[in-house]
């Protein structure tokens, strides 16, 4: 069975590193069937979560902001993978990935028990920094929020030792995005 992926692009760079480890793990995903959309984010009007808690009573825009998060919800409630696409930011995710992500709790509010979607979930990143240290809190936090969502975890890509936008490209990180991408589908 062909996947359904969703790719949040939290990189402020439309052609930079990040862009790329998305274009290449794109390749692979519809290389073998699977279909994709991403959304960048830094594009969209997306407001912080209210934490109001009162979101989960309209299936089709299931958060009471109305912005670009109704652009999202669909193609996220459809998805079976969620790739969290991001240059490391002091070592986490952009805001702009972090906010989204907080806002898709709206869809948790459907269920009456507040079961968030099973889902897959891949992790695909640029990073100035190298190295076991430096990727260590980023990769603590992904494996744990999959741990606290129940959520699968497909594979991560930490590209590290790149800053300047485009830097990236031509080497194996890029490769390894396009594998990770065929392998999920």
């Amino acid at each position: 069975m062909s996947k359904k992926v969703m790719v949040l692009n939290g990189s402020p760079r439309i052609n930079g590193n990040t862009s790329g480890l998305i274009c290449e793990f794109t390749r692979g995903v519809e290389q073998v069937g699977g279909s994709v959309k991403r959304f960048d984010l830094d594009r969209m009007k997306i407001h912080g979560c209210k934490g109001c808690l009162t979101g989960g009573r309209n299936r089709e825009n299931p958060c009471v902001q109305k912005d670009d998060m109704t652009l999202i919800y669909p193609a996220y409630c459809e998805a079976d993978v969620v790739v969290f696409a991001s240059p490391m930011y002091y070592w986490g995710f952009s805001g702009q990935l972090k906010c989204t992500l907080d806002r898709l709790f709206a869809v948790t509010e459907l269920d009456p028990e507040w079961r968030t979607p099973h889902k897959g979930a891949v992790l695909l990143m640029a990073a100035e920094g190298t190295g076991r240290e430096n990727d260590a809190p980023v990769l603590n936090y992904y494996k744990s929020l999959l741990g606290f969502l129940g959520w699968d975890d497909f594979g991560a890509i930490i590209a590290g030792g790149f800053l300047n936008a485009g830097a990236i490209s031509g080497s194996p990180f890029m490769q390894e995005a396009f594998e990770l991408g065929k392998s999920i589908c």
